[in-house]
């Protein structure tokens, strides 16, 4: 295997809720601001955090998730995003050993910081403590001798005082102090039922909250010393990820949606379509009233159309296309708010018609890692094919699966879900296309079909 070469280091935190996303962004739009090109990565499935990463670099934001996707494409992954950058930071998920529930280290940070051999910052919430630090400190760089804890970054420093008395402590921990930043609002992310508020509905403002963040992480960090560290990262021996690349007779269209109400999307997969040889156009639902010309397949992704149900419902041209071409073979795959959006109505508001489900918003956060097996033949997946996805919604539908379900859950709970009929697979279930090989291809091949 051919050694690849890129200075990277892993942002990890205590705990939740310590900063790290303020300070990962930040030092993503910092380097870039001082010229060099930089690659965000985001440990897990989540999909609202590369936004903004992606904001701060001009580079697509692209998630690392050792569950989703299996540890051995965790490097492959990474080297094919990091192509052609001169370093590479990857913001961790929960606390730094907080992997899958009941499964140990998988998919943790400190489990993808090993699988990439990075070293790690961790980010402290300082705000209620001086001398404690350092036992918070020492116990996270000795729990496992694979991770290498090689400097801190304190968040949420009250003062001047506050910080020497921080950084004395630290002093003998053999942990370096590489930045400390003040307590500031200015760089705050709103949030709402399922976290913070995607980039796509409200860039202008995400634009100047990133802006903050950098000179924040300018003003408090060493970024010498941490441009330093992450060229001590040694090379990987790991060949770089690739999407398979197919040569059909046609190249079908493959309209997916996109826009304020459907921004959740790994970036693989629309490398995968082309790569399969499909033509990948967006299209947004809340402002087009037509699907794209010639469109032979549809996916459409996760997101919030609770918040835009109006919206989605008034734009009735565009909903009767869908179900159109639902009805006319074609194959179209819907994730989470794809789902809601193909139901009857959400919320009371009419929506595509699509399935025979009625959506609402719920109380319950349903949220988790699913293995899964596909219980009836689709245009994503054959019937007895195994997945890993994830679920995350405050919504439900009545029923929960159809007649012919898409999936049966068998970890770590059992039970069917969703629907697969006719071309059509929608799900709760969010699953990574680079670690279930072969689904693009099928759904491009779908598409073909359908256009011939």
């Amino acid at each position: 295997m051919v050694s690849t070469h890129v200075p990277r280091l892993v942002i990890a935190a205590p705990a939740s809720g310590s900063g790290k996303t303020t300070v990962a962004t930040g030092l993503m739009r910092a380097f870039t601001d001082a010229g060099l090109a930089v690659s965000p990565h985001k440990v897990g499935p989540d999909y609202i955090d590369p936004g903004y990463h992606a904001l701060a670099t001009g580079r697509p934001g692209r998630n690392l998730d050792a569950y989703l996707c299996g540890p051995e494409r965790i490097a492959p992954l990474f080297l094919h995003g990091a192509a052609g950058a001169e370093l590479a930071l990857i913001e961790g998920v929960m606390g730094l050993f907080d992997g899958a529930s009941g499964m140990g280290e998988l998919a943790s940070t400190a489990h993808v910081a090993k699988l990439l051999r990075a070293p790690v910052v961790l980010v402290v919430d300082a705000s209620s403590q001086s001398r404690s630090v350092a036992a918070l400190v020492h116990g996270f760089a000795s729990w496992d001798p694979e991770v290498r804890v090689a400097g801190v970054i304190l968040n949420k420093v009250g003062s001047d005082r506050h910080e020497a008395l921080l950084r004395e402590a630290l002093g003998g921990s053999g942990v370096p102090v590489l930045g400390a930043l003040r307590r500031a609002a200015d760089v705050d992310t709103p949030s709402r039922h399922l976290g913070l508020v995607p980039v796509a509905e409200r860039r202008a403002e995400a634009l100047d909250a990133v802006a903050a963040q950098a000179e924040r992480v300018r003003e408090g960090c060493d970024l010498e010393a941490l441009l330093a560290l992450a060229r001590s990262a040694p090379p990987l021996p790991d060949t770089p990820w690739s999407p398979p690349v197919s040569s059909p007779a046609s190249h079908p269209v493959i309209a997916v949606a996109g826009g304020p109400a459907f921004t959740f999307s790994y970036a693989e997969h629309t490398e995968l379509l082309a790569a399969a040889g499909a033509d990948v156009v967006t299209f947004d639902p809340l402002r087009d009233e037509k699907l794209p010309p010639g469109t032979a397949g549809l996916v459409i992704g996760g997101g919030f159309p609770e918040v835009y149900a109006p919206e989605l419902s008034a734009n009735e041209p565009l909903r009767a296309e869908v179900a159109a071409l639902a009805a006319s073979g074609a194959p179209v795959i819907a994730e989470c708010a794809g789902l809601l959006y193909l139901s009857r109505s959400l919320d009371d508001r009419p929506m595509c018609g699509v399935l025979p489900a009625e959506a609402r918003m719920s109380p319950r956060l349903t949220l988790g890692y699913r293995e899964a097996v596909a219980l009836t033949d689709s245009p994503l997946a054959a019937v007895g094919t195994r997945v890993r996805g994830h679920e995350f919604h405050r919504t439900v539908t009545e029923p929960g699966a159809g007649p012919t379900p898409a999936w049966g859950f068998t970890h770590p709970e059992r039970r069917v879900e969703g629907f697969a009929s006719d071309g059509v697979h929608a799900s709760y279930l969010h699953v990574h296309w680079a670690g279930v090989p072969g689904a693009a291809e099928r759904l491009v091949a779908a598409a073909a079909t359908a256009r011939a």
